[in-house]
């Protein structure tokens, strides 16, 4: 027993359907396979985060310094190696109270 229509028309007409099914398919399995290619291109040619972070801006005073995975420190923050850490912390600049930078840094008052 099948469920498949018993006449060659409406099987003519199944098979046709099923054609472009799969055509639509395979068009679809390309371009999500395309965006993946892309999205692992641009992750790979990502630069890598900074270990330090410094708060604060160009017109504006450093507030803190930040490990560069702490989750306070990406606003208004830019990537700063762990030398120019090491100096603000010396010059004055707050040691981020959720991170504890200086810890890392073995800055400790």
């Amino acid at each position: 027993m099948t469920d498949l229509p018993p006449d060659l028309p409406r099987l003519r007409t199944l098979e046709t359907w099923l054609v472009l099914t799969l055509e639509r398919v395979r068009r679809q399995i390309e371009e999500v396979e395309r965006r993946e290619r892309e999205r692992q291109r641009g992750a790979a040619a990502r630069p890598p985060a900074p270990e330090w972070l410094l708060e604060g801006g160009r017109h504006q005073r450093p507030v803190f310094v930040h490990l560069g995975s702490c989750w306070d420190g990406r606003k208004r923050s830019r990537g700063i190696t762990r030398e120019e850490a090491r100096r603000a912390l010396a010059e004055g600049v707050r040691a981020c109270p959720q991170c504890n930078p200086d810890a890392e840094l073995r800055f400790l008052d």
